[in-house]
């Protein structure tokens, strides 16, 4: 009779022992899932809120520096035509004693008819030419006579009781005033009227 032969079947305890220690993986809620990507939009949000107020600022100081500049460019325009207007003045408030003694020569000449015409006319065309230097430059001088008088363009020298003229009118021009552009470069000097005292004073105690 053959013999029954037993085969074992050895398992290998290293296999038995890792598949013991496999655990099954633990898988995420979805509750957790939205947390987290709430909290990223929450974080971007905030991100993009703080850029957006920065680039605000940006915007307001790119819009006061502007405005500052034009600004600037506006005031240093007003000063450059402020200076070729009246870059001139002191030159010519020179020249303005020139004037008066020419003027000042032609009136004294009309009382005289034995002064030379040609002299007379030289002064005049002179004086002509000199005014017309002045015009260029936009120097033109103060009509006061016969006007109430302004202390803005007037300088009273004295008052000269006088009816034919109204109270604080100008009757005389002892020195002609001039303006150049807006601006006062010499008041005129003038004699101002005012009324007369025609009151005469009484004596009570005086007899017929």
């Amino acid at each position: 009779m053959s013999e029954k032969k037993t085969i074992k079947i050895k398992s290998d305890s290293k296999t038995e022992d890792k598949s013991k220690e496999i655990e099954p993986e633990e898988t995420t809620s979805d509750e957790q899932i939205i947390n987290d990507e709430e909290d990223s939009i929450k974080t971007l949000e905030a991100k993009f809120e703080a850029k957006e107020k920065e680039a605000e600022e940006t915007y307001d100081r790119l819009l006061r520096l502007s405005a500052e500049f034009e600004n600037y460019k506006k005031r240093s325009s007003r000063e450059i035509e402020e200076f070729r207007k009246f870059a001139n003045q002191s030159l010519i408030k020179e020249m303005l004693s020139v004037v008066d003694n020419l003027e000042l020569a032609m009136n004294s000449t009309n009382s005289h008819k034995a002064i030379d015409k040609d002299l007379l006319q030289g002064l005049e065309m002179t004086h002509r030419e000199i005014l017309k230097v002045f015009e260029k430059f936009n120097v033109k001088p103060i009509d006061a006579k016969g006007q109430p008088f302004d202390p803005t363009f007037h300088e009273a020298v004295m008052q000269e009781e006088t009816d034919d003229y109204a109270k604080n009118t100008v009757i005389n021009e002892m020195q002609r005033g001039y303006m150049i552009h807006d601006r006062l470069l010499r008041p005129s000097m003038v004699v101002v009227a005012k009324p007369k005292n025609n009151k005469v004073s009484e004596n009570p105690d005086s007899n017929d």
